[in-house]
């Protein structure tokens, strides 16, 4: 295609927008829009003619598609983009096996992301697909054409299709990561050389003929007698169905629902979720902790880090000659502010172990709190629940009553459909004789331009094979080359520095020369340079050590009296503390109470309920005897006596016992 793809969605869009089924036939619509933008391509023509075609043709089938997008998830786009879906909705149904994802991918992502998104993830959901979207089109056409031309191949394209839109949601998202550019590489260039004679043009192929054209058989626009058949069978037996399924639904137990309430699913599902978490079968077992290392292992330091802790511990010292100095002219010791900073920390920490304190006694005694209120609130759950028990009573016994009336109004609507679907496949009988004289004109059509177009190409070819003899001819003729080169002589340019090579090279090994003396002399000061290093950092090493050992004895005897003197932890003592304390026993007392009378209330319920289940259960128990002894009875009646006896006949009638012979 030599349109790039945004144009050629853009065209066949604007096409569309500018066709009046009303006013003008197809053909004049598409010869108007060729004349108006003359496309230079062949190709380009017959894509968007193919196109536009087949938009009409199946209008129907994306209308259905377009107009529920429009109803249900495209509310906030505009109308006037219908086409544009339209044509997206034809590529994805007829001619993705022809295009590939590769060119789908490029006509999607030349259009809005957003809108895109928006609009395959509503048609290419396999819910729509397979429910509402499906009937609708069963309505329009066969059952086996929607199923092998419609859904079969998007099916198979669906999760290529299901990768375009999570590509498109990622792209919203920003969850794609922009392509790292790459520095092209250098490239060498090669060397001013003769260049070798080009290589003679091969002649070209000759174009091929093309084949007989074969017309279509009449048998393909024809409809099998079987259809018609299969039809009659499938709507008899639909009517059957829909006819048992009336009097089943009459009929139908009126027993308790057996399925678990969604309350009584998740109290099952916390208690398997607890006993799984109790199971740890494939728990991670850690590594243990590597062992206390009490010896000084000595650490080899680099020269960075080296003059790094000497100058840190010069500072330390020209601090504290400093402080000295200071002390020495009078200055005031600041022990007396530490002692009493550390009186007022103490305090503090005091007073902060109180407010925690409190804070936990105040969260116990609202935890008791919501408890009780809790418990007040399943009671007045329980009185309510109960009222709605009753409530859905009535409302059940209203619905019954209103689903019978809906099943009469059903059954006349079923009538009245299938009077229109008569009528529907009448008029689409003359659609497919109307499309099969457009197919004709257009194929004859298309022969004529390819006639011409062999002709057109074959004088091109002509042309082609005269110039090519003549530039054969003009390579042909020789050519003599020949150059003589002096080392000793100039260019002759006329220039100040002009030299020959041979000076050249003499300049060049002075050079050389000139360039291994500095290299001597620079290693020499590095050498020095280096040693005077080496110096500086012995001296710094000997620093380090001093002060560390210094370090290391300080640090035994702060940890000496830190073990004489260890700090035992305060208690705390405050009157707000034993009220909070009093409060929560009191609540803790009064949940309790409240539990057991739960509880007893509980078990009298049950106890009672035990009871009425027994009573039930020898009430039936008594019905099943006297069902029993009556149907003996009944028997022994019509034995002894026949069926003539006005007493057993009576007995018969009422307990229903059918006459055999």
């Amino acid at each position: 295609m030599e349109m790039n793809h945004k144009e050629l969605l853009q065209s066949c869009v604007a096409l569309l927008d500018s066709y009046n089924p009303e006013t003008q036939s197809v053909e004049e619509c598409l010869n108007r829009f060729l004349n108006k933008h003359k496309l230079l391509e062949d190709s380009d023509q017959t894509f968007v003619t193919e196109v536009f075609s087949g938009c009409v043709r199946y209008a129907t089938v994306m209308k259905v598609v377009v107009d529920g997008f429009f109803v249900r998830d495209g509310k906030a786009v505009l109308r006037s983009e219908g086409n544009l879906y339209m044509v997206l909705c034809y590529l994805a149904l007829f001619r993705l096996d022809e295009l590939g994802t590769a060119h789908f991918r490029r006509f999607v992502r030349s259009q809005d992301v957003n809108k895109m998104h928006r609009f395959f993830n509503f048609f290419l959901s396999e819910r729509n697909l397979r429910t509402w979207i499906k009937d609708e089109w069963n309505k329009l056409y066969e059952h086996s054409f929607v199923q092998t031309t419609l859904l079969s191949p998007l099916f198979r394209w669906l999760p290529e299709l299901r990768e375009l839109v999570q590509h498109l949601a990622d792209k919203i998202a920003n969850k794609i990561q922009p392509k790292k550019t790459t520095i092209a590489a250098t490239e060498p260039k090669p060397f001013n050389l003769t260049q070798p004679r080009p290589r003679s043009v091969p002649m070209p192929e000759a174009i091929p003929k093309l084949k007989k054209y074969r017309p279509v058989p009449k048998a393909v626009f024809s409809e099998p007698r079987e259809v018609s058949i299969i039809a009659k069978v499938k709507e008899t037996n639909r009517r059957r169905a829909e006819e048992n399924l009336m009097e089943a639904s009459k009929i139908q137990f009126a027993c308790a629902n057996p399925e678990k309430s969604h309350k009584t699913k998740q109290r099952l599902q916390r208690l398997i979720s607890e006993q799984e978490s109790q199971l740890d079968f494939e728990k991670h077992k850690a590594n243990p902790l590597p062992g206390h290392v009490s010896e000084n292992i000595p650490i080899k330091l680099n020269t960075a880090a080296i003059l790094r802790e000497g100058r840190l511990f010069q500072q330390r010292e020209d601090a504290e000659i400093k402080r000295l100095e200071k002390l020495e002219a009078g200055a005031k010791d600041a022990s007396d502010f530490l002692q009493w900073q550390s009186e007022m920390r103490q305090k503090d920490l005091e007073s902060e172990l109180a407010d925690i304190e409190k804070r936990r006694l105040e969260g116990k005694l609202s935890h008791e709190e919501a408890i009780l209120a809790r418990q007040n609130l399943i009671k007045e759950n329980k009185q309510r629940v109960n009222k709605m028990k009753e409530e859905a009573k009535e409302m059940m016994e209203m619905y019954l009553e209103q689903r019978l009336k809906e099943e009469q109004e059903m059954r006349e609507l079923v009538e009245e459909t299938l009077q229109g679907h008569q009528s529907a496949k009448d008029a689409k009988r003359k659609l497919q004789l109307y499309k099969h004289k457009l197919v004709l004109e257009v194929n004859e059509e298309s022969r004529e331009l390819m006639r011409q177009a062999l002709e057109e190409a074959e004088v091109e070819m002509r042309r082609k094979m005269e110039l090519i003899q003549q530039i054969r001819a003009m390579e042909a003729v020789p050519v003599i080359r020949q150059n003589f080169v002096d080392v000793t002589e100039t260019a002759g340019y006329g220039l100040l520095s002009e030299m020959s090579i041979a000076e050249l090279r003499e300049r060049l090994s002075l050079l050389k020369v000139s360039h291994l003396e500095e290299e001597e002399n620079k290693r020499d000061d590095i050498l020095a340079s280096k040693q005077a290093k080496d110096q500086l950092l012995m001296n710094t090493l000997e620093t380090i050590s001093k002060h560390r050992t210094e370090q290391n004895r300080a640090a035994a005897r702060k940890l000496e009296e830190r073990k004489k003197t260890r700090n035992v932890k305060p208690e705390v003592q405050h009157e707000k503390l034993s009220e909070l304390e009093r409060k929560l026993q009191e609540r803790k007392a009064q949940r309790l109470r409240e539990q057991e009378n739960s509880r007893l209330e509980a078990k009298k319920l049950t106890q009672k309920a035990k009871v009425l289940a027994n009573t039930k259960r020898a009430v039936e128990q008594n019905r099943w005897e006297e069902l029993e002894k009556t149907r003996e009875r009944a028997a022994q009646a019509t034995s002894g006596v026949g069926y003539g006896s006005k007493s057993a006949q009576k007995l018969l009638r009422s307990n229903k016992i059918p006459l055999t012979t």
